[in-house]
């Protein structure tokens, strides 16, 4: 490898040839509001509060007559609403208690 090299062979070393030729223009990109996308309206979104439908079998007595308690809680966590469901039934003289379901409304 040489170790004096020119002006012009250093630049065409780091550069790359050079082409004088000019580019060819760009095509006119912009856009036009004919051309734009129109998206539908939206509905606006219906505001829903969290809640959980409990579903427990009760009873007074052991293996007595069993009623289905419903209760709803305000709140997205399962735990908590079968705590809630357990202390409400509670509140209304139920002693044993089964869950059946706990669903989303």
């Amino acid at each position: 490898m040489k170790e004096n090299l020119s002006e012009d062979e250093m630049r065409e070393a780091l550069f790359g040839t050079q082409n004088n030729e000019i580019a060819p223009a760009a095509e006119d990109l912009r856009v036009t509001s004919d051309q734009q996308h129109v998206s539908k309206a939206r509905r606006a979104p219906t505001s829903r509060s969290p809640k959980l439908r409990v579903t427990l079998r009760v009873t007074s007595q052991f293996e007595g007559k069993a009623e289905t308690l419903v209760y709803e809680a305000n709140t997205l966590s399962r735990l908590i609403a079968e705590q809630e469901a357990k202390t409400e039934a509670k509140k209304r003289k139920f002693k044993y208690f089964e869950l059946v379901s706990i669903e989303s409304v």
